[in-house]
């Protein structure tokens, strides 16, 4: 018999979330720096999430004493499958690099411009992050970029907590909005980074068509992710409604890409280069049915385990609701100009206004009083986004919080 104690279902299914999408992040880094070694340790945390899924599925067949309970776990068994499913589309990124599939220069240069990108760091012995705690740095809110990994020596750190000390010499795996590298390479004490420039190509028209269809897939696809996770935490349907709205635009842009790599490839001496256009279009595309698969829950009004929201609420990256009150400092305003990644550490997901949702805000949307902000970011980002919001967020003894207006 097993004289295991049996694990938390919520702290797993949380750990679960986190090692998906870390997955994900660790597979685009490795695109991004044909770092073959980053990829490896993709498929390493596949195994890691693949025993923990069996672990949760155990669970989950032991908890279920009733027809109720058997009903109300298959929500868990549901959304266990679809993080399972992300993950697996993550080892198909990854793998473009460790099989050298090939990925032309030009979408190497556009990735450095899509919405959230990877970058690689090193801290320098003479950095102000050197013999500091990440929890002391606050890279999230002050720069909007998260740390995802670190490379010591030949050991990596996946996923570090607050308590993690950075020394000299580890390499930062980070993510966050192309606006943080450049003082975060300045806190690193490293010399400036030029992104890659375009590499002229044969068929430069039809690949350049090719590679921003690849990049809009891949911002589609993770906003996709998170109004899932959002959709799932509220039980939305009209946030359910926008996920099959982007799936579906996923499989057009899809057909699109595939139309201009081949026209590419008539072009080009040796089209096998292009072969990583096609599997990163797969595994974007896999990335949105995820996304759907979980929001079906919602569509079908089936009733789900309460521990779903709660172990959504416990993840790394939190997802949050916040309303914009009147002559808040984000009230008429526009979203370029707020810089909220930068300076909350949240990605906006989406806007909630008269009932309604405007997915993807960027540039010169605007922000009125009564909109509400659908969030996804670090929990110790929540106060400083509640106080431009124009409240106070207290947090009871319970871990409940609540909104206080802010008096103007």
């Amino acid at each position: 018999m097993d004289e295991r104690s049996p694990r938390n279902l919520k702290a797993m299914l949380s750990e679960s979330k986190d090692t998906s999408e870390l997955m994900v992040d660790l597979a685009y880094a490795a695109l991004f720096f044909s770092d073959e070694h980053m990829a490896t340790e993709v498929d390493e945390l596949e195994e890691r999430l693949t025993g923990l899924v069996h672990e949760m599925r155990e669970v989950c067949v032991l908890a279920a004493r009733s027809p109720h309970d058997a009903e109300q776990m298959s929500s868990v068994l549901h959304v266990i499958s679809a993080i399972e499913r992300m993950a697996s589309a993550a080892v198909g990124i990854s793998g473009i690099v460790t099989r050298r599939l090939g990925i032309p220069a030009a979408l190497v240069a556009d990735l450095a411009v899509a919405e959230e990108v990877s970058h690689r760091v090193r801290v320098r012995d003479d950095s102000i992050l050197a013999q500091q705690s990440l929890a002391a740095i606050e890279l999230p809110t002050k720069i909007g970029m998260r740390i995802v990994a670190i490379r010591r020596t030949k050991d990596w750190i996946i996923d570090p907590d607050g308590d993690e000390i950075l020394v000299p010499n580890d390499v930062l795996i980070l993510r966050g909005p192309p606006a943080g590298i450049p003082e975060l390479r300045q806190l690193a004490a490293a010399p400036e980074w030029l992104p890659l420039n375009d590499v002229e190509t044969p068929a430069l028209t039809d690949l350049d068509r090719a590679v921003d269809v690849l990049v809009e897939m891949k911002n589609v696809s993770e906003v996709a992710i998170g109004l899932a996770y959002s959709a799932l935490l509220f039980n939305d349907q009209s946030l359910a409604a926008e996920v099959n709205h982007l799936e579906e635009r996923l499989n057009e842009m899809r057909e699109r890409l595939e139309v201009w790599v081949l026209r590419a490839a008539a072009d080009q001496i040796d089209p096998s280069s292009l072969r990583g256009l096609l599997h990163l279009g797969f595994a974007a595309e896999e990335i949105g049915d995820a996304a759907q698969q979980m929001v079906w829950l919602v569509e079908q009004q089936e009733e789900m385990h309460p521990i779903l929201s709660l172990a959504l609420g416990e993840s790394d990256e939190v997802i949050a609701r916040m309303p914009v009150a009147a002559g808040s400092d984000l009230a008429n305003t526009t979203i370029g100009a707020v810089q909220l990644e930068m300076e909350t550490g949240f990605y906006l997901l989406a806007i909630r206004r008269s009932g309604r949702y405007v997915y993807r805000p960027r540039g010169q949307v605007s922000i009125v009083a009564d909109d509400e902000l659908i969030v996804s970011g670090p929990d110790e980002g929540q106060a400083a986004l509640a106080a431009r919001c124009g409240y106070d967020l207290i947090t009871a003894d319970t871990g409940e919080t609540e909104l206080i207006l802010l008096s103007n």
